[in-house]
């Protein structure tokens, strides 16, 4: 009997003037046949579990709960599996830096100070065939220390030496993103398996003989069966390129409301590869706000910038994270300090990092193992909260938390809130949304907005508040505009009067030459249609050059 005739290689569909310099180092035929293999295998099962979420969120539209998996309770109460040992250069993690794979920012980070960079080719990358391909190549020219930058003002930045700089941790695109400019017999490949496959058939070897090795932060994870799936592209992989199994680890963001009643299992289904868990914030409301969005006044979120890591449920998931992790013998990594330094204006400046401050003594005194932040002038800030704690100690693993006790009511328990939706919170999270995907839609990924580094995850929130709020019919109770209540004419009011204001501030040349209009209309789709997008990048994403 012969064999079956291999799948043709994943062709290369991008315009002639959508070559990006050096393409031919990363899109090799070896490589090529690498993803191609990964997709025969598993888009498969990717695709039948992004069909197991919409079924999950109908059963959730119809419940209006969430619980633990019944079945899954002897895990759970199994006291004696661990993951595995930490890696070396993964087993202090007190400070992590995130950013785009920009030649800028890989320097900027791996020099930063933080112990580890997580290399962003999801939310603070706006997918670009230009962005995808120079950020493969970026790394590796890291590695093999080819990289240097210069600014337009002729500063020159280079690598420090290699035991100062932070280990890099690739987050790849989420499983329901599609990669066009790479197809096997016309589909196109996973972005997830895209990003993972160029990166891992690269270096994978390259970062052994460095000490390191490929570590992957998993983003938009929504159970453990996906977590399984990951695990099977790891064994796979490893096996395929002859790396030795248990090299890769993985750190999975628990940024999805149901993730974060399967964190034991998630970890259970890496435990070969596991590293950790990370505790996000603006994708887990989005989260939230997408799978409760026909729970009424319940599940109203107030202003995206009232809602802390403090309040009561957003408490019970970080507390169960830190708990969860160290049972098992992860890393807990906490969330972001988005704030970017402002050297004009050193009072706000000094409120600012004071809330820097605070934000990070929480997360160390909590036992968090370590934490995010957006800019390199944060570094020292972080680190300084988690030394306070640490001291000499890579981590705080030790430190069990038994005293935490979250009920599966308490992760949802959104009417505990005290605060309420206001005029203003809806202008920011159209002005915040409409400057947000506009920068994408040029392909910006990550994105100064008044004072904060904000990226796909802050226009998830903004355009999904949008959505309840009208949905809702939320009636303002303070102010101004007290007693009026939010409709689809006023976002459009508001949205018009944003444009208008921006074309003021930028100038007609400027605006012109930008995609505002665009990313007005593509904002008020997502946040006014009734039919609501799972993800607003998978719409933007067609409108991509």
């Amino acid at each position: 009997m012969s064999a079956p005739a291999p799948s043709p290689l994943a062709t290369v569909e991008a315009g002639p003037g959508n070559t990006p310099a050096r393409q031919g180092e990363i899109l090799t035929d070896a490589a090529l046949a690498f993803v191609t293999e990964l997709h025969r295998r598993f888009t498969p099962r990717r695709d039948a579990l992004l069909a197991r979420r919409a079924e999950r969120r109908a059963e959730i539209a119809r419940t209006g709960t969430l619980d633990f998996l019944p079945e899954t309770a002897h895990l759970r109460a199994d006291d004696s599996w661990r993951v595995a040992a930490s890696p070396a250069a993964l087993n202090d993690r007190r400070v992590e830096i995130t950013g785009p794979t920009d030649r800028k920012m890989t320097v900027n980070a791996l020099n930063s100070g933080a112990r580890v960079w997580l290399a962003d080719f999801e939310d603070a990358t706006a997918p670009t065939w230009e962005n995808v391909v120079t950020g493969q190549l970026n790394l590796i020219d890291a590695y093999e220390r080819r990289i240097d930058f210069t600014s337009p003002e002729g500063k020159t930045y280079a690598l420090k030496p290699a035991a100062e700089l932070a280990t890099v941790v690739v987050r790849p695109r989420g499983w329901h993103l599609d990669e066009r400019h790479l197809r096997v017999e016309g589909r196109p490949v996973p972005g997830a398996l895209v990003d993972f496959g160029l990166y891992f058939f690269h270096n994978a070897q390259r970062l052994l003989d460095l000490g390191k090795g490929p570590y992957f932060y998993l983003p938009k994870t929504e159970s453990h069966l996906e977590a399984r799936l990951w695990n099977d592209v790891f064994v796979f992989a490893q096996d395929h390129l002859g790396i030795p199994q248990g090299t890769v680890r993985a750190t999975v963001l628990i940024e999805t409301i149901t993730a974060a009643y399967e964190m034991e299992e998630i970890l259970y289904e890496l435990r070969a590869h596991a590293s950790g868990l990370n505790a996000g914030r603006w994708d887990y409301l989005f989260s939230l706000v997408k799978n409760f969005r026909d729970g009424g006044a319940k599940f109203v979120l107030p202003d995206r910038n009232a809602v802390t890591m403090t309040a009561p449920f957003m408490r019970a998931y970080t507390e169960l994270l830190v708990r969860t992790c160290h049972k098992r013998g992860a890393h807990a990594i906490g969330g972001m300090a988005a704030f970017i330094p402002n050297r004009h204006d050193p009072e706000a400046n000094e409120l600012a990092l004071a809330k820097v401050k605070s934000d990070k003594d929480r997360e160390a005194g909590d036992g968090f193992d370590g934490s995010w932040v957006a800019h390199p002038d944060l570094v020292p800030i972080a680190r300084a909260s988690f030394d306070a704690v640490l001291g000499d100690r890579p981590h705080q693993k030790d430190r069990l938390r038994e005293d935490v006790h979250v009920t599966a009511a308490d992760l949802i328990a959104v009417d505990t809130l005290d605060a309420e939706p206001t005029y203003q919170g809806l202008v920011d999270a159209v002005q915040v949304g409409t400057r947000y995907i506009e920068a994408w839609l040029r392909g910006l990924g990550a994105v100064a907005i008044f004072g904060l580094m904000e990226d796909a995850a802050t226009a998830e929130i903004s355009r999904s508040q949008i959505w309840q709020w009208v949905d809702a019919g939320v009636v303002f109770d303070s102010g101004a505009h007290a007693g009026e209540r939010v409709t689809a004419e006023l976002v459009r009011a508001i949205a018009a009067e944003t444009l208008t204001g921006i074309r003021a501030e930028a100038g007609d040349e400027a605006f012109a030459a930008g995609k505002w209009q665009q990313a007005h209309d593509l904002l008020l789709r997502v946040a006014l249609d009734a039919d609501y997008a799972d993800f607003l990048t998978l719409p933007a994403y067609e409108l991509l050059d």
